[in-house]
């Protein structure tokens, strides 16, 4: 690979704003921003970034998700072509 093309490459935490849960794994994001936070995991410290929706918050993931039918078209959909096996 060629030397000074590619992005700094390091450990980030990602911070659930709704849930407060962080996941530290590697991002690029280490050299493309200026992170002046960081937060403490096992003792090791690492800049944070918040993000709005993750896995431990996001409704399809949680199985808080739900069916928004407002004119009938789940239940028509069924009568005609049955619920499903």
């Amino acid at each position: 690979m060629r030397e000074g093309i590619h992005p700094a490459y390091g450990p980030v935490a990602f911070r659930d704003r709704s849930t407060g849960d962080v996941v530290v794994t590697r991002s690029t994001l280490v050299g493309t921003r200026t992170l002046d936070r960081t937060v403490e995991v096992d003792g090791v410290t690492y800049p944070v970034v918040d993000v709005d929706v993750t896995s431990h918050s996001h409704p399809f993931w949680t199985g808080r998700a739900r069916e928004l039918d407002s004119e009938g078209r789940v239940e028509r959909f069924r009568r005609r072509y049955g619920a499903g096996s």
